[in-house]
């Protein structure tokens, strides 16, 4: 490892983002004028039933443009029936025309009322587009920014609600530089665009560092340039925002991806791996990325990790199958808010956040569900956030009642608070196994719980049954570290 690689990974995270728990992703740009792509299947599903060409069938409206050029898919019949086959350029036009009425503190102050710490702005998406003047100009598409500074003016209302800004961008994809349509993940794998764009990337992204000082870099797919550049990067980055924090999606060429780009080569990685996916359990999740020599935080996609994690990770996913505004989404598709909250406990109970996607409508307008699903994180958590924010993992994350119902441990101090990840069917939850003492309340209402220890088995007695989903406890001092 290199001096610079070393220094890099011997800094410490900071400790606000660990301490944070829960922040709001944003997808939003041109794809939301036409707000399309195919539900009903998750993309852990598509891959595994359409691998052949699961990159234009995607539940994400965000890969649109992508999908659209490939003949005979939803996208494809969707977009020549709806929008005459125009250019996906013609939707920059009504994108511009609609932001009249968009409010940046609006959506900040939602977000503040949800609970979350953090915001990720998509500021350029695989279709290229920026959100901001950039004044790096694209060589391959003329006047590909929205003019208004929309990164800025979020950026402003963002961190006048209390939160910090972060902002993502995709470097491994710009549809700009590498139009060939892209079928397979191979395809995608292979498609880092070469020539100017990874100078072009590099220049866009310091200048998004430099202007807005973003407190997460969130870079998606991969990058385009080496790891030795990409370390300077870094290390510029952190100089800038000294509390900055990078995730993983940074995976640089190699001689074996680079020799992806002729066709012959990844029509026989597709076959390998195609085989290997026929071979596999159907039992995946979303996507998890390998680690790169230098992340602060994972992410896996869609999915979580089972067990506690030394390293920190951040569970990013849509409330519903995908991440941008769809206007196919229907009940089905959308995840239920229980559902969501439990994962996230579950995730802070494995050293975890979550990146929570919000999709708006092209106008701004936050979709009616996810709106709902917002203000009910921000109801469980103005009740409990005692057990969230600022805690650590326990020595152990999880078990599971007598009565079948989960559990999540968290820790602050000495003090260790259980959430159950269900409503309890009466006011005594019995763990086996757990051996506890201390002084224990229930968070949403003050209420004093006692404890009985029968042998290896915890009880705790409310004095009545609590109301509601998920209730924590604190147990003071139920946790004596060694």
């Amino acid at each position: 490892m290199d001096e610079r690689l070393a220094r890099l990974n011997a800094r410490a995270l900071p400790d606000w983002y660990d301490e944070a728990k829960f922040g709001i992703f944003i997808h939003w740009g041109l794809w939301s004028i036409p707000g399309f792509a195919p539900t009903g299947r998750s993309l852990a599903e598509v891959f595994r039933a359409d691998f052949d060409r699961v990159a234009a069938m995607l539940p994400y409206s965000e890969w649109y443009p992508n999908a659209i050029k490939v003949p005979g898919t939803p996208s494809a019949d969707h977009h020549r029936d709806v929008h005459g086959g125009a250019p996906y350029e013609d939707f920059k036009a009504p994108f511009l025309v609609g932001l009249k009425d968009w409010d940046p503190a609006a959506w900040a102050e939602a977000f503040r009322d949800a609970g979350a710490r953090y915001v990720v702005l998509v500021s350029k998406h695989h279709d290229g587009f920026c959100l901001w003047p950039s004044g790096v100009r694209n060589p391959r598409q003329d006047d590909w920014t929205s003019g208004r500074d929309l990164v800025g003016e979020l950026a402003a209302a963002v961190r006048g609600a209390g939160l910090r800004f972060g902002l993502y961008y995709s470097g491994g994809l710009d549809w700009t530089f590498n139009r060939r349509p892209l079928r397979t993940m191979v395809d995608v794998m292979a498609s880092t665009p070469g020539g100017p764009y990874p100078r072009y990337a590099d220049a866009q992204v310091r200048e998004l560092i430099g202007r807005y000082q973003p407190s997460v870099l969130w870079n998606d797919i991969s990058w385009p340039e080496g790891q030795d550049r990409l370390n300077a990067l870094f290390e510029d980055y952190y100089a800038e925002v000294p509390e900055g924090v990078v995730n993983d999606r940074w995976t640089t060429p190699t001689p074996t991806s680079l020799m992806l780009e002729f066709k012959p080569l990844r029509d026989a990685a597709s076959r390998r791996l195609k085989a290997r996916v026929a071979r596999s359990s159907g039992e995946g999740q979303g996507i998890i990325p390998p680690p790169v020599p230098h992340s602060d935080f994972r992410t896996p996609e869609f999915a979580r990790f089972p067990d506690i994690q030394v390293k920190k990770w951040e569970a990013t996913r849509g409330m519903s199958l995908g991440f941008g505004f769809n206007r196919e989404d229907t009940d089905a598709d959308y995840t239920p808010f229980e559902t969501l909250l439990a994962d996230f406990i579950d995730g802070v109970a494995k050293n975890g956040n979550l990146l929570l996607n919000v999709g708006p409508e092209a106008s701004g307008a936050i979709p009616a569900p996810q709106a709902e699903r917002l203000k009910a994180f921000g109801a469980w958590l103005r009740a409990n956030d005692e057990a969230i924010y600022g805690t650590r993992p326990w020595t152990r994350a999880e078990a599971v009642t007598t009565d079948g119902l989960p559990v999540r441990f968290t820790c602050r101090g000495t003090d260790l608070y259980v959430i159950a990840l269900g409503r309890p069917a009466g006011p005594r939850l019995t763990l086996p196994g757990v051996t506890l003492a201390g002084a224990a309340t229930r968070l949403s209402d003050g209420a004093p719980v006692t404890l009985h220890q029968d042998g290896p088995d915890l009880t705790l007695e409310q004095p009545d049954a609590a109301a509601g989903f998920a209730p924590a406890f604190r147990i003071a001092g139920g946790f004596r570290p060694d």
